[in-house]
């Protein structure tokens, strides 16, 4: 799924560079995959039609979607709606991208994935057990500091994504952020035993994508259907967090000064316009 990943990360550029990565991004790709697994001559030229594919369909059908939705949320800012319930709308808009490209690529990725060879299906979740390991030992370094270190760690965490999108907070909005970064619950640990059983669910159907007929439909399914394999607590947490999130920054942004606003709106149409370069 780093092929998803490359797609909508580049979307955030908003460089002279961004048109040409997002133009070179099957080079993106093969540098991601590489990670994982390593592709024949005969997969690389399956691969290569079917990312062809994935990109002409992102450039005709989800393009003008990011746009409409860059513009919903600029007309918001400048009519002073946007607040908690249009902000939890706009996250359930950004979930919706990133399922519909989900949704695209995991057939073809199916297809692919019952042509991989045993060395490749093991090398591949090595790979994977690999990252979960390297993510298991940031967490234990993590929890090793105190709670106020964590806490400061993450207000800092918060107040630079705020800040990336409208400049220098005011002290009462600094406080706003101290507030509600306490009201976070940690879900790093529900993440990587998620992330692991869903490998693991995974791991047990390539063993039988030799003999197993259903093999395809049922890897889409895993793909297509991954909140199957996250915890009741693990949901319940994550939608706290959005409604944290959502009313943090609401109270921000109803106390945005001038100069603020006028930021955000440049941020964003620095965006719409990183967009309507791609279509080009």
């Amino acid at each position: 799924m780093r092929i998803v990943v490359a797609v909508l990360l580049l979307l955030s550029l908003s460089s002279c560079s961004s048109k040409f990565a997002y133009n070179n991004l099957d080079w993106w790709v093969y540098w991601y995959l590489d990670d994982y697994i390593e592709l024949n001559d005969r997969q690389e030229e399956q691969f290569d039609d079917y990312l062809n594919n994935w990109l002409s369909w992102h450039k005709r059908s989800e393009l003008n979607r990011y746009k409409a939705h860059l513009e919903r949320v600029k007309k918001e800012v400048t009519e002073d709606k946007l607040n908690y319930e249009t902000i939890l709308q706009h996250l359930q808009s950004a979930k919706s991208h990133w399922e519909r490209v989900r949704d695209e690529v995991s057939p073809e990725l199916a297809v692919m994935a019952k042509e991989l060879s045993d060395e490749q299906v093991v090398t591949l979740f090595a790979a994977l057990e690999k990252d979960n390991k390297e993510e298991e030992k940031e967490r234990e370094e993590e929890l090793k500091k105190t709670e106020q270190a964590r806490l400061a760690k993450r207000i800092e965490r918060i107040e630079e994504m705020v800040e990336e999108r409208i400049g220098d907070l005011t002290k009462d909005q600094k406080q706003i952020v101290s507030t509600y970064a306490t009201q976070y619950v940690s879900t790093s640990g529900d993440w990587l035993k998620y992330r692991r059983d869903i490998q693991n669910a995974a791991r047990r159907l390539f063993v039988t994508r030799a003999t197993n007929t259903s093999f395809a439909d049922e890897l889409i399914y895993l793909m297509q259907h991954p909140e199957a394999y996250r915890s009741e607590a693990y949901q319940q947490a994550s939608t706290h967090n959005s409604q944290v999130m959502a009313t943090m920054l609401s109270e921000i942004i109803s106390v945005l000064t001038e100069k603020q606003k006028n930021t955000l709106i440049k941020h964003i149409d620095e965006l719409i316009e990183t967009v309507s370069r791609f279509q080009q």
